[in-house]
């Protein structure tokens, strides 16, 4: 059985905001919609990955450079 290929961060973020666009342009009055709710909880959940993931880089970039010592 081979593994399936995983999609990155982005491309999930991407997804998932499309998705909510769509339920959002088809039904007015979807405040209640569980499907909506859960897509945009979906969505927070990646866009806080995303920001720890850039958050890590770059204190790893920061870390990896010399301190300027004057």
């Amino acid at each position: 059985m081979t593994k399936s290929k995983t999609r990155s961060l982005d491309e999930d973020r991407k997804i998932l905001q499309t998705k909510v666009q769509e339920r959002r342009t088809h039904d007015q009055s979807s405040q209640g919609d569980r499907t909506i709710r859960s897509l945009r909880k979906r969505l927070k959940r990646i866009q806080r990955k995303v920001r720890g993931v850039k958050a890590r880089e770059a204190k790893a970039a920061a870390a990896k450079t010399p301190a300027a010592e004057s």
